[in-house]
């Protein structure tokens, strides 16, 4: 009788893992942007692979899986939404176009591209007035 239940709840966390997947997958194809698409791989592409996680801790129900397979959850919640974050924001800073309908861009008059300097609203004006001295970080050079 346990088995049984047991069986059943892996089904349906290994089913509802599927889902979460496959809604990631669709929402990479259909979304019109970088941070949109991004936003639907991490948050369901995330919870989809630790679903997955928890269907084989309780399928294999070893104490040295359950570590692991809780380490892996942790290190995709931790890693996705950082690598989501710098990936869109080097996508912005390269000026990857984003959605027309997008309502709010609080970076828009805040970077400076020339100078690839980004301005948080809290510098002094002696920080605003000082040149800046370094060269930009991005660079796009041409092979011949």
């Amino acid at each position: 009788m346990t088995e049984t239940i047991s069986n059943i709840l892996i089904s349906i966390f290994m089913l509802s893992s599927a889902i979460f997947i496959l809604v990631a997958a669709v929402g990479i194809l259909r979304l019109p942007d970088l941070l949109t698409r991004m936003h639907a791989s991490t948050k369901a592409g995330a919870l989809g692979v630790a679903l997955m996680m928890v269907a084989a801790m309780l399928h294999f129900n070893d104490l040295v899986l359950m570590a692991k397979a809780m380490a892996v959850i942790l290190f995709i919640f931790i890693t996705a939404p950082v690598a989501a974050h710098a990936i869109g924001r080097a996508g912005y800073f390269v000026g990857v176009p984003i959605w027309v309908k997008t309502i709010k861009d609080e970076l828009y008059n805040n970077y400076d591209a020339d100078t690839h300097r980004l301005r948080s609203g809290l510098e002094t004006e002696e920080e605003l007035n000082k040149p800046a001295k370094d060269k930009p970080r991005i660079r796009i050079s041409s092979k011949k």
